[in-house]
């Protein structure tokens, strides 16, 4: 999905996708069976959404951008 995306905004999408997966999956036990597939389920729209080609770029916080230097 990100290299779909117009080379200027690949970077910040690149950054959102793993930026929401780890914080998200930082917070749930790996036995949390309901709550990994809910997430799952969440994400697969939200990729969805994303595919859009209407959609050009996205909105990356100064948190996303720190924790990104912090884990390269």
């Amino acid at each position: 999905m990100v290299n779909t995306k117009p080379p200027a905004a690949q970077s910040k999408f690149r950054l959102f996708v793993r930026y929401s997966f780890k914080t998200q999956a930082a917070a749930v036990s790996p036995r949390d069976v309901s709550t990994i597939e809910h997430l799952l389920r969440r994400g697969r729209r939200q990729i969805e959404m994303y595919e859009d080609p209407k959609v050009r770029d996205c909105w990356v916080s100064s948190d996303m951008v720190q924790w990104g230097e912090n884990n390269r």
